[in-house]
């Protein structure tokens, strides 16, 4: 769930599938659309399940975020740090097609296929994994997203598939 915070900001409430709801808070008062959002809908999308929201469903907690409900397990530190270090590169591209896809939506451009070859290609030897249809699809939740962001004060809904998460 996305929330409106004060000031333009949001924090994502992001429920587990281990009963514990984290607190993602975003500093995005500069954007209109919160970076986190673009994370979460370019990720499901491109089915990053190393990327942030991947690596938070596998059991990584980020610095800035704070347990607001539930238990966390007896070897949560370490099973975080072990996702994160693991996800290294995956957090990399995640933040990579993120950015790309959320200045796209944010400044209402055309879909970035350019621009996400380029950041793959910055990234990565390997040819790029993603069709255009790929992209257009990330482009297009991502402004679908926005919208509805725009167009109530009421938390957004965000649907995370139990399968995308970070190899353990």
């Amino acid at each position: 769930m996305f929330h409106h915070v004060p000031r333009g900001e949001s924090a994502a409430w992001i429920h587990r599938a281990d009963g514990v709801v984290l607190v993602l808070p975003s500093y995005s008062r500069k954007w209109r659309v919160p970076h986190d959002l673009a994370h979460a809908a370019v990720e499901r999308e491109l089915r990053l399940g190393g990327g942030v929201f991947g690596c938070i469903a596998a059991g990584a907690v980020f610095d800035n975020m704070r347990v607001a409900e539930g238990r966390p397990r007896h070897d949560a530190k370490a099973r975080s740090a072990k996702v994160l270090r693991t996800a290294k590169r995956s957090i990399g591209v995640a933040e990579v097609m993120a950015g790309v896809v959320h200045e796209a939506v944010e400044r209402r451009l055309a879909t970035p296929f350019e621009q996400a070859r380029e950041g793959w290609g910055a990234l990565a030897q390997d040819p790029f994994p993603w069709t255009d249809a790929d992209i257009t699809r990330a482009t297009d939740a991502l402004r679908e997203l926005d919208g509805q962001w725009q167009a109530s004060p009421n938390p957004l809904e965000f649907d995370w598939p139990d399968s995308l998460r970070a190899d353990r």
